[in-house]
């Protein structure tokens, strides 16, 4: 699994022009699914993106978890993650997980998260065209993969 985790101000996914998901303070996480992802996978992405301090402390050191600030998550599925460049310009998402296995491996990190978090993780549109909106914070942006977990 891949994330590309942004500290947002505030955050929000439309779909037909009608929001479907939104946050104020705390975390754009734009997920990605491979075929091959384990429960593994998705519990280590998301206890680190919970528990990721990236959010200032009282002396203003990026030391505070989202969890810790009591900031929200939204979560965006985004197969695009998956692209590779190496044969050309048109990218190709072949390592990206096809539809039936993505959904419920995202939906599976959704719940995961909002466990961890202790509340809802709203969300766009499984493989809906969304138009995702984000005041990023800093701004503040990571890219994890369970692959690297570094």
């Amino acid at each position: 699994m891949r994330a590309l985790i942004q500290r947002v101000a505030e955050a929000a996914v439309r779909v037909d022009g009608r929001v479907v998901g939104a946050i104020g303070p705390g975390l754009l996480v734009l997920a990605g699914i491979a075929a091959d992802d384990t429960a593994a996978d998705r519990d280590w992405l998301a206890r680190k993106i919970v528990a990721m301090r990236i959010f200032a402390d009282a002396a203003g050191v990026m030391n505070r978890s989202v969890q810790e600030t009591g900031g929200d998550i939204l979560a965006v599925s985004q197969f695009t993650l998956y692209a590779s460049t190496r044969k050309g310009n048109r990218p190709s998402w072949s390592a990206a997980a096809a539809p039936a296995v993505a959904e419920p491996g995202f939906a599976a990190l959704v719940a995961t998260l909002a466990s961890l978090l202790g509340r809802p993780v709203p969300t766009g549109v499984f493989g809906a065209d969304m138009a995702v909106s984000l005041v990023n914070d800093g701004p503040v942006t990571v890219w994890l993969d369970s692959r690297a977990r570094e």
